[in-house]
């Protein structure tokens, strides 16, 4: 299946683009989600708080991916 995944910030920067289209076998979870990105964008794997959030929501790393999910990386945040 396709994935269509928005990224923000410096997700953006480090994907080279607002959306990303990540290909995954069927059933896949968030945890393979994540394995597959960082195959395709090393980088992202060095941030200390990246967060996937599947349809406007925090998503655990069991949570199963469908076709249709809006997928977004959630960047660090940082200011006060």
């Amino acid at each position: 299946m396709k994935c269509t995944v928005q990224a923000f910030g410096i997700t953006r920067e480090i994907a080279g683009s607002k959306e990303v289209v990540v290909e995954l076998p069927e059933g896949s979870t968030v945890s393979d989600f994540k394995t597959v990105l960082f195959s395709q964008f090393p980088r992202l794997s060095t941030l200390t708080s990246l967060f996937i959030a599947v349809n406007q929501a925090y998503a655990e790393d069991s949570q199963v991916l469908k076709t249709e999910d809006e997928i977004a990386l959630i960047p660090p945040v940082a200011g006060g």
